[in-house]
């Protein structure tokens, strides 16, 4: 139904309002797209730090709020001593401290 035809109805009649509700199709909302309840909040940030984080996200291939949410939860995992390190950062460290050092 036509906006216009709504809004003739809804003058029309009192009752007319009601009728246009039972008569409507009931909305068709979008899956989400994870199975974990996501929060939404807002986050002030200076021009030049959301472009870096924007070309960082580039960069890796994926979104703003995705790298965002990666930096966070990495973060959180470092205060609670449960951080995640790829094998290859062990590895590199590993071999660094076996080297020789100048003295």
């Amino acid at each position: 139904m036509h906006r216009n035809e709504a809004t003739k109805r809804f003058h029309d009649s009192g009752d007319a309002l009601a009728d246009l509700i039972d008569e409507s199709q009931p909305a068709e909302l979008p899956a989400p797209d994870t199975d974990v309840p996501m929060v939404s909040r807002s986050v002030r940030l200076p021009l030049e730090t959301y472009e870096r984080v924007r070309a960082a996200a580039e960069a890796r291939g994926i979104g703003v709020t995705t790298l965002m949410r990666q930096w966070i939860e990495a973060g959180l995992a470092e205060l609670d001593d449960s951080a995640t390190v790829s094998l290859a950062d062990v590895r590199r460290a590993l071999a660094a401290l076996s080297r020789p050092t100048a003295a």
